[in-house]
């Protein structure tokens, strides 16, 4: 038996933890189907979690193995998705913003410490840059530095567990777009990513 279940747009929201906006731009782009129903949007469920399954499988195969580092992959000429490297040394905190950004239609890389996240930026030029500011060896501040060196205008948004006024300081002093404190909420997150990148 197929399942028929509809969902109204609340429960859209609900179900994948995501802005309004999110999902008018997903029915535009074709990526959810959905049925106009008087002045309501309906969607069916099994559409829903297809959808969701394909982006799991997507951001799967984007995310390198932790023991290797792997490039980015290529954008092509006729996308414009904006491409954002998410660093942290948490895989739970990784795992939520890439999937998030993800549902929000970004491209998104992941390194789960500073030098991998160098390593990154030296291949590839992101449009945006999100960094946790603890982190063992590398420390978020010094990945800021060094973007901004192969990029200079690049919009970063600070996430950390442990904000500090000095670090707060640094952080804008070096020109950061949004400073997140943990534990956060996904609508934070879309809408701090959203204006970083002037959407």
């Amino acid at each position: 038996m197929i399942d028929e279940t509809f969902l109204t747009t609340e429960e859209v929201l609900e179900y994948l933890q995501v802005n309004l906006r999110t999902v008018y731009r997903l029915i535009k782009a074709g990526k959810i189907p959905a049925v106009r129903v008087g002045r309501q949007w309906r969607f069916r469920k099994r559409d829903i979690d297809a959808w969701v399954d394909s982006q799991r499988a997507r951001g799967s195969a984007m995310r390198a193995p932790s023991t290797a580092a792997a490039p980015p992959s290529k954008p092509s000429a006729a996308t414009e998705r904006p491409r954002v490297l998410v660093v942290d040394d948490e895989a739970s905190i990784r795992d939520l913003l890439s999937k998030t950004l993800a549902l929000a239609e970004h491209d998104v890389d992941v390194a789960q410490d500073g030098r991998s996240a160098l390593d990154r930026l030296r291949i590839y030029p992101y449009d945006l840059l999100i960094a946790d500011l603890k982190m063992p060896g590398v420390d978020g501040l010094s990945v800021i530095r060094e973007a901004k060196r192969y990029k200079a205008n690049l919009p970063v948004i600070i996430i950390t567990g442990f904000s500090t006024e000095s670090s707060a300081i640094e952080a804008v002093n070096l020109g950061v777009a949004g400073y997140l404190t943990k534990p956060f909420l996904v609508p934070q997150v879309l809408a701090a990513a959203a204006k970083a990148l002037g959407e």
